[in-house]
């Protein structure tokens, strides 16, 4: 038979498993306790009747132990499944502790309305869109990126020794010296080729694409020009020439004629100053010196050749002049 005072004698005054103390309270960590503190009313080991409720995967359950059970701790504690009504709940628990002490009601009635009151809160945030704080392993994230960075080196490297590799078995240096698998270069010389096909078809389709276009366009501007009519450009004729001819040899018949006036009257003036000079020659009273022909400079503007005039004069010595002035 079990002693509940005898037990709750030891408990108390002696070691505990399940009693946490504090400063100011003692608590009870027994998964059955009904309050959560250390005290003879809600101890499950000093009480042989006693009764709790408890929460499984969203599902409330009232636990009943009584004395007749005690003896076989496998079977000691009853189950009874409560309603998800509150109202229904309640009625079930007053039914089931009819005649149980008014404490172990009222604290199981309190424990199942803050019971159902966390599982409503639960319900709600998981319907609600929650942030998921996830913690950065900065030294795992180092790590792998290293390891990437010597990944690609070291495939880079492989793949260049490989074509290296490839291209003398190609030229054949390595023929007797080594004896190499027929199939890996016969695999590297088909991946060869269908490179080649791929850049070949590419280009060819690049081509295509260039055409289309071109044809999209030529059909563009010929609807164009259907809308807006024909085109009329004026061609040139012959008159054009003729006149442009024209033109050209009255230009150079009006040089002639101004070089020819030019000429003219550059003989004028010679004529002018050489029977000037004569003059003076016959009179006694000049003593002008002798002049020839003026000259004049012309530009660098090439002209044809002009007639040369040529003119005869006598000159008479000073000796003569005297004698003729004496007789």
């Amino acid at each position: 038979m079990q002693h509940d005072d005898v037990v709750w004698s030891v408990i108390n005054k002696s070691f505990c498993s399940f009693k946490v103390n504090t400063k100011t309270q003692r608590f009870c960590r027994n998964e059955f306790n009904l309050t959560g503190l250390c005290s003879r009313a809600a101890c499950p080991l000093a009480n042989s009747q006693y009764a709790t409720i408890r929460e499984e995967n969203g599902i409330i359950y009232l636990y009943m132990r009584t004395a007749e059970r005690i003896h076989t701790p496998k079977n000691s504690w009853e189950k009874v499944k409560l309603s998800r009504n509150f109202e229904k709940a309640i009625h079930q628990i007053n039914e089931n502790l009819l005649y149980w002490p008014g404490f172990i009601k009222a604290k199981c009635k309190q424990r199942f309305l803050k019971i159902t009151q966390y599982l409503i809160r639960m319900r709600k945030f998981r319907l609600r869109r929650q942030k998921k704080i996830v913690p950065l392993q900065r030294k795992i994230e180092r790590r792998e990126r290293r390891r990437e960075e010597k990944a690609l080196i070291a495939a880079k490297l492989e793949n260049a020794i490989e074509k290296q590799l490839m291209e003398r078995l190609k030229k054949g240096m390595y023929e007797g010296i080594y004896n190499f698998p027929q199939r890996v270069f016969d695999k590297a010389v088909r991946a060869v080729e269908i490179e080649g096909e791929s850049e070949a078809e590419s280009e060819h389709e690049e081509e295509k694409e260039l055409e289309k276009e071109l044809e999209m366009e030529l059909e563009a501007d010929d609807r164009e020009t259907e809308q807006d009519g024909p085109e009329y450009v004026e061609a040139d004729s012959d008159d054009d020439d003729y006149e442009d001819d024209n033109d050209i040899e009255e230009l150079s018949m009006d040089e002639d004629s101004d070089s020819g006036q030019k000429e003219e009257v550059e003989l004028s003036d010679s004529f002018e100053s050489e029977a000037s000079d004569i003059e003076d020659l016959v009179t006694p009273s000049t003593s002008k010196k002798i002049k020839g022909p003026k000259v004049v400079k012309k530009g660098k503007v090439q002209k044809k050749p002009q007639a040369r005039v040529e003119i005869e004069y006598e000159v008479e010595d000073e000796n003569q002049q005297n004698k003729r002035a004496r007789i």
